[in-house]
């Protein structure tokens, strides 16, 4: 396996609007982040991954872009952007922007133009068609809920927008197009980038045609996935896009591809033929949806799930991609809610079960990710009213079921609470001061209640907290690299309670074991793992190297890691 950067990395999503606010103005922006680079490069931090901060009308929060070399004015402009990368390479940290290819925003001047009229050069940047029977082009609903086409009065057609009417996506298609973005991607290496976080880049390739969808729910509007996810052209397309631009620079590609198997995995990401250094992929992301949801699937909440699905699903990424390809790791970003209210115990263990998770990932194999505040362990949010949130997904589902009737209105809100993005857009927890330190003016969505017990200060301050523990963790991965390149195995499988694992490299093996209840499981440790020597190397209660092994009674969300020889 070819030693990498960015396989020994760890990566930080910033969400700017939520991160730190300079100006008082209640937003998030550059010189905010620029104040806390220290704090991010003391935690161990080796890579930033920058969700937009280009121009964009926010319809959906910076993904919606309407330039694509500048810079929000929310955020600041251009000059500050390049203090950032300057400040951050003077600290050996390296830049991931966010790139958002699949779409732009309807006020980027390629479709202002594109709108003008059917002879326009850039109409065929974008996808339009007329209408069938009265109706939309074809029955595919969007991912904000509703169709996925916006009718266009002027031109009598329809364009395609797989997310919000404002954000028509781009047709692939269309050479001058391409050409056009790996333009904008290398203006922006050239800048000093040191990769792209490509959003969901699986969807760029459309089925010729764009035919409807099967129909499996009794909606208007179906789930077209099978005609854009992993689509005829993507290889063509991100094969051409790694010739054109990522071949000729040292950088880190992460593809946001929602809908695949492991075998997409090791086709995207194989280190000889593949077109991209790591993917997100969404299965364990949906260990909680109800699988007999349809299109709601992922508002009708599965409480019951088994820990024996989430370590077949884990194990199975990480057995295929072994030697082939390469995994990320993550438990949340900004569109999931906050990992320690999904899989872990807010009440009585807290501290203790986001240190079980933390362990859980990063002793995997692949790049781990820390989205922001996770490495303090904040929680999802209850908002008592829907006008205190912001996120147009939130808000769409709210108003489409109001009108649907396929929930009550508690069944809608206690579905936001416990899956809604803006979960993980709460400001930042710096401090207990008002607003948790993360502006003196007003935020642009409420702070969570619980700042005063969970900041930055408190926990910097508490050498058992769930920041030191972060910090502990990635310090290891950075001296151990049994903990990059050392190969996966399960063991007790079919344990409910416990996920345990090894992780092999030589003549040294980790033994990972974490309880994911708040019972007291006896963990048993397999005859076929054989050692003359142990060591304790991280635990989230206190434990010992001479404490026996062979069987451990677990406390409550423990995590306890030995590396054996």
């Amino acid at each position: 396996m070819e030693r990498k950067w960015w396989k020994e990395s760890v990566v930080y999503q910033v969400y700017p609007r939520s991160f730190k606010d300079s100006n008082g103005d209640g937003i998030g922006d550059l010189q905010g982040m620029i104040s806390k680079l220290d704090y991010l490069k003391e935690l161990g931090i080796d890579v930033i991954w920058l969700s937009p901060v280009y121009k964009s009308p926010n319809d959906d929060n910076g993904y919606d872009i309407s330039d694509y070399q500048d810079i929000m004015d929310e955020f600041g402009n251009m000059a500050d952007w390049e203090q950032l990368i300057t400040e951050m390479h003077n600290r050996d940290m390296k830049l991931v922007m966010d790139l958002v290819v699949n779409h732009t925003s309807d006020e980027h001047p390629w479709f202002v133009e594109a709108r003008s009229g059917k002879d326009n050069p850039y109409r065929d940047y974008y996808v339009w068609k007329k209408g069938k029977d009265g109706q939309e082009p074809n029955n595919w609903v969007s991912f904000f809920s509703g169709p996925a086409w916006e009718y266009d009065e002027k031109s009598e057609e329809y364009f395609l927008h797989l997310f919000s009417r404002k954000q028509p996506d781009l047709n692939w298609e269309n050479q001058k197009m391409r050409q056009d973005i790996y333009k904008m991607m290398t203006w922006w290496l050239e800048k000093g980038v040191d990769g792209f976080r490509m959003d969901v880049i699986n969807l760029l390739s459309k089925t010729e045609g764009l035919p409807d969808a099967k129909v499996t729910t009794n909606s208007r509007y179906q789930w077209g996935g099978e005609h854009f996810a992993n689509g005829p052209k993507i290889m063509d397309y991100l094969t051409e896009m790694r010739q054109e631009v990522f071949d000729k620079y040292d950088i880190m590609t992460v593809g946001e591809t929602q809908f695949v198997t492991t075998d997409d995995a090791i086709r995207y990401t194989n280190e000889e033929t593949g077109v991209m250094s790591m993917l997100f992929q969404f299965e364990h992301m949906g260990i909680d949806k109800s699988k007999t949801g349809g299109n709601l699937g992922k508002w009708k909440i599965n409480r019951e799930w088994k820990l024996t699905e989430l370590k077949q699903i884990m194990s199975r990424w990480q057995k295929d991609l072994e030697g082939k390809g390469w995994n990320s790791l993550y438990l949340e970003n900004h569109d999931q809610p906050r990992s320690v209210s999904r899989f872990g115990d807010t009440k009585e263990y807290h501290k203790e079960s986001a240190k079980m998770l933390a362990t859980c990932l990063h002793m995997m194999q692949g790049t781990p990710f820390v989205y922001q505040g996770q490495e303090l362990g904040m929680t999802n949010v209850s908002f008592d009213s829907i006008d205190d949130y912001k996120d147009i997904e939130i808000h769409n589902f709210y108003k489409d079921q109001i009108e649907q009737d396929n929930f009550t209105k508690e069944e809608i809100m206690d579905a936001i609470h416990f899956r809604g993005r803006d979960n993980a857009r709460t400001p930042m927890q710096w401090d207990d001061s008002e607003n948790a330190g993360f502006t003196t003016g007003t935020p642009w969505i409420k702070v969570n209640p619980n700042f005063k017990d969970i900041n930055v200060q408190k926990e910097i301050a508490d050498p058992d907290s769930i920041y030191h523990y972060y910090k502990k963790l990635i310090g290891l991965r950075k001296n151990n690299p049994i903990m990059v390149y050392g190969s996966y195995d399960l063991i007790l499988e079919e344990n409910e309670q416990i996920y345990a694992y090894t992780r092999t490299l030589g003549n040294e093996t980790l033994l990972v074991i974490t309880n994911f209840t708040k019972e007291t499981p006896i963990f048993t440790l397999p005859k076929t793992i054989q050692y003359k020597s142990k060591e304790l190397i991280i635990s989230n209660y206190p434990r010992e190297s001479e404490d026996e092994i062979e069987t451990i009674e677990l406390k409550p969300y423990e995590a306890i890691v030995y590396k054996l020889s």
